[in-house]
C-alpha cells in the first residue's frame, strides 16, 4: 500500500490528503506546529491517516508532498527524502516570503531552489496553480468526460511519470509543462495560475472563495501554459 507523506497540511496539503484517502492511500500528515495540532484533521480523514512530525512524514511516505510557504523550504528534511519522489506546491509571494533576488530576476525558479535543497530527491512541481476548493471539487475518476488536468514540471522523466500516475489516482490528468526551469509557466501571475479552473476569472483572486469553479481539460491547460510570458 502506498503511503503519502504530507509536509504541510494547510489548504492544499489537507486537500491532497483528503483526495489520497478517497483513493485508498495511507497518509501521514504533518506541519510545523506538531502532530498534536492535527488531531481534528486525522479524525476527519479516518483510519488510513495518522499525524507525525515532518521528519516522520518524510521518512514514512513512499511519495511526499511538500506544501509550505516558500520562505520555509530550507526547513524540509533532506536525508529522509533522498531517492524519493517529492511533489512541491510552493509559490513565491515576495510580500510573504521576502524578496529573493534570483527569483525576482528570473534567473531561477522556486522549484529549482527546492530541488537544489533536496539534492537527492526527484522533485516535481504540482498542485500549486489551483485553489484548494477547486482541487477538491473537480477531481473525477479516470476516463470521466468532465475530467480536468493539472500541470506538472520536473527534470526526471520517471519522476514525472510517477507523479502523473499519482494525479490520475487522485482524480486528475497531468499536463507536462517541461523542466523545473519551465515551471514559471504556471507560477503566480501567469494565465495557468488559478484562472483555468475559475467559472469567472474576472472576479480575480479575491473572489476565489465564492467562485464555484469549472472544468479545465488538458487542452485548456496547455493553451494557458503556452500563453505565459516573462
Amino acid at each position: 500500500m502506498t503511503t503519502l507523506g504530507l509536509i504541510g497540511s494547510g489548504n492544499i496539503g489537507g486537500t491532497v490528503a483528503r483526495l489520497a484517502i478517497a483513493a485508498g492511500l495511507d497518509v501521514v500528515v504533518s506541519n510545523s506546529r506538531g502532530p498534536e495540532t492535527l488531531v481534528g484533521l486525522v479524525q476527519e480523514l479516518g483510519d488510513r491517516a495518522r499525524a507525525g512530525t515532518t521528519e516522520e512524514a518524510a521518512e514514512d511516505g513512499d511519495i511526499v508532498v511538500v506544501s509550505i510557504p516558500l520562505k520555509a523550504y530550507r526547513d524540509v528534511p533532506v536525508t529522509p527524502l533522498a531517492g524519493k519522489l517529492v511533489l512541491e506546491t510552493l509559490n513565491y509571494y515576495p510580500q510573504r516570503d521576502g524578496n529573493v533576488p534570483e527569483l525576482d530576476s528570473g534567473e531561477t525558479t522556486s522549484s529549482e531552489l527546492v530541488q537544489r535543497h533536496l539534492a537527492g530527491a526527484q522533485v516535481v512541481k504540482a498542485f500549486n496553480n489551483i485553489y484548494w476548493g477547486h482541487l477538491l471539487n473537480y477531481a473525477r475518476p479516470s476516463g470521466a468526460e468532465d475530467r480536468s488536468a493539472l500541470p506538472i514540471a520536473g527534470d526526471d522523466a520517471e519522476a514525472k511519470a510517477r507523479a502523473t500516475e499519482l494525479l490520475d489516482r487522485l482524480g486528475w490528468d497531468a499536463v507536462d509543462a517541461g523542466t523545473l526551469a519551465d515551471s514559471w509557466r504556471f507560477q503566480p501571475g501567469t494565465p495557468a495560475y488559478g484562472a483555468p479552473y475559475m467559472a469567472d476569472p474576472k472576479v480575480g483572486f479575491e473572489g476565489l472563495a465564492t467562485d464555484p469553479g469549472t472544468t479545465a481539460p488538458a487542452a485548456k491547460v496547455r493553451a494557458a501554459l503556452a500563453a505565459a510570458t516573462r
